[in-house]
């Protein structure tokens, strides 16, 4: 991405970098709808398939303080964070915001819950690239909101990137 970004700089190109913010992200992934996706668009069956559903399902958690137990519940949504499997599963889950940016005409960096969109475009053309990057953002969200991930727009950031010369 950054390469992307510089190569086109040294051309005299500009680009715009959007940095999504996702809040509690891995903690709202629905389950039923991650396994659908680790069958239908990754291919998993059988035993594969049957170890991530056990993996997800009938985890339980309660809460301790002061030495006071709460009764337990079944975590119906959301992937375990601090092992490796749970950014990798995220990154699973979004696979369909990679599709959504490309069809905009910009391209997208993922890393766990991290996503960056961004693009590039000859200065002439920056109201064109900023259409499509707002066009871009309107379906992501959309997708977000239909999948119980929410963007957090005031933690959401946009970025031109021009070099300027003297």
């Amino acid at each position: 991405m950054l390469s992307d970004i510089l190569t086109a700089l040294d051309k005299g190109d500009i680009a715009v970098l959007t940095l999504l913010d996702l809040s509690a992200a891995f903690d709202t992934l629905d389950h039923a709808t991650l396994l659908r996706r680790l069958q239908i668009s990754f291919g998993l069956g059988g035993s594969a398939l049957s170890w991530f559903h056990s993996y997800l399902s009938q985890r339980r958690q309660h809460v301790v303080h002061q030495g006071n137990s709460s009764p337990s519940s079944v975590v119906e949504f959301g992937v375990p964070q601090g092992w490796m499997l749970g950014p990798i599963l995220f990154i699973m889950y979004t696979a369909d915001v990679t599709r959504i940016v490309e069809r905009h005409g910009l391209n997208v960096q993922q890393y766990a819950d991290d996503t960056q969109l961004y693009g590039v475009c000859h200065p002439s053309n920056s109201e064109s690239l900023c259409r499509d990057l707002g066009d871009c953002m309107s379906s992501v969200t959309s997708w977000m909101s239909a999948n119980r991930l929410q963007l957090n727009a005031a933690k959401t950031e946009f970025m031109w990137c021009v070099l300027r010369t003297t």
